[in-house]
């Protein structure tokens, strides 16, 4: 799966607004520039991991809602990836990866 740069620039913006920050506060505590606070924002800059990491501790958000629009603290983590996937998929393969998840969550349930 390719990242898309320009929706985790949007999400990065979105907790930054949230957060009461400008992108000189956001810069200034990553000790980096205006311009390239701007262009991880804009998409137009990757963002490696590290980084990141810094602005997700800074904006207090979940690295998880960053990258895939869902925090692994959620309730509903996942929800919508595993119904889009179960709507491609025949009825019978549909009972099977039923099946399959059920038992891990046993098996998981019986490890606690």
């Amino acid at each position: 799966m390719a990242l898309d740069y320009k929706i985790i620039g949007e999400r990065i913006r979105n907790a930054r607004v949230a957060n009461n920050l400008t992108q000189e506060n956001l810069a200034e505590r990553l000790d980096v520039s205006v311009a390239f606070v701007s262009r991880i924002e804009c998409g137009t800059t990757r963002v490696n991991l590290t980084r990141l990491s810094e602005i997700c501790s800074i904006l207090n958000i979940d690295e998880g809602l960053i990258l895939n629009g869902v925090s692994t603290d959620s309730k509903n983590y996942l929800s919508d990836e595993f119904s889009a996937l179960l709507k491609n998929c025949p009825k019978e393969t549909q009972k099977l990866i039923y099946d399959v998840a059920k038992l891990i969550v046993n098996d998981s349930n019986k490890k606690m």
